[in-house]
């Protein structure tokens, strides 16, 4: 599938310019979300999307006149969901958006070629944006994913990690994790699955995960680096072995831990560990039972619950 710098790419080699938007900063219920992106060309084709609705429409025809006036300039608009006031968006779901309008031609083709190579060998790098200039760098200087620096029209700053992709990293290889991979393979995540069972069907079956690896769970912590980045699912086939990883991971941090168990088993093991000298607030930040609370009963309900609980998670600022 072709990803919007591959179609900024494929247009200013056929020398058409085009207008590259980006939501740099969101709030409240805004369609469009902070990172989105919306590729308007000259011949009026178009990539992407900012959030849709009549604000998206506006804001592309505002584009295509501008494109074929032959003089586009880079500028921010901010859009306000709030009906008709200024600055109004013509949409009422109470958010607001700032949208970054940058343009693009056969100028500018060895700094997409430079991100097009980077995404292709599946690296990260960092987008840099303000009003007199657009770079890429292969040197990540920020944890961060977005920042968005504003003090007026002609001094902004838009930094972006591209490419930089969450890790679920899920141990035990049974039938939820073969859901649960699957369901989080379709929403962008990178997902390593690790067992210490050979010849396990659910595991060669698993055709979702990006890795798949036996592994000794005493050696767990070596498999998974520490990152703002990552996400632990665990769900090995018997309580000694979600004792174990739990215990061995407890310390290190991460975006997000959970176990799947009943309440029963997952309160007398956090009774265990607790008499073993983990803290409570060490403890406290464990999501056990993993998921929210939908009654879940199969392994595909329980991927959803798995699922929405991380995405919650996942959207909130870093």
């Amino acid at each position: 599938m072709m990803n919007p710098w591959q179609f900024i790419r494929s247009k200013i080699i056929e020398k058409k310019t085009v207008y590259l938007l980006i939501v740099s900063q969101h709030k409240g219920s805004s369609p469009g979300r902070q990172g989105f992106k919306m590729v308007v060309a000259h011949d009026s084709e178009i990539y992407g999307s900012i959030g849709g609705g009549v604000m998206e429409f506006n804001l592309v025809e505002l584009c295509k006149d501008l494109l074929q006036k032959g003089n586009p300039k880079t500028f921010i608009k901010n859009q306000i969901h709030k009906g008709t006031i200024v600055d109004g968006s013509g949409m009422i779901c109470s958010g607001e958006q700032t949208v970054i309008f940058y343009p693009l031609d056969y100028l500018n083709l060895d700094f997409v070629v430079k991100i097009v190579d980077n995404l292709d060998e599946n690296k990260s790098g960092l987008l840099s944006i303000n009003p007199n200039s657009v770079e890429f760098s292969s040197n990540l200087t920020s944890n961060a994913r977005y920042s968005f620096t504003y003090k007026d029209e002609n001094n902004w700053s838009y930094h972006e990690q591209l490419n930089q992709k969450e890790i679920l990293y899920i141990i035990g290889g049974g039938h939820v994790s073969l859901a649960t991979s699957k369901l989080f393979n379709e929403l962008g995540f990178y997902t390593i699955v690790f067992d210490n069972r050979a010849n396990l069907n659910t595991l060669e079956a698993n055709s979702y995960a990006n890795r798949k690896e036996i592994v000794d769970y005493e050696n767990i912590a070596a498999y998974i680096p520490e990152s703002n980045y990552a996400y632990v699912a665990i769900m090995t086939n018997k309580y000694i072995d979600d004792k174990l990883v739990l215990s061995t991971l407890l310390n290190k941090k991460y975006r997000f831990i959970g176990v799947l168990g009943s309440r029963s088993k997952l309160k007398l093991m956090f009774e265990v560990l607790d008499k073993e000298g983990f803290s409570k607030k060490l403890l406290s930040k464990v999501h056990a039972p993993i998921g929210i609370k939908i009654h879940s009963q199969t392994p595909e309900e329980i991927a959803v619950s798995i699922a929405a609980q991380i995405t919650s998670i996942r959207n909130r600022k870093k």
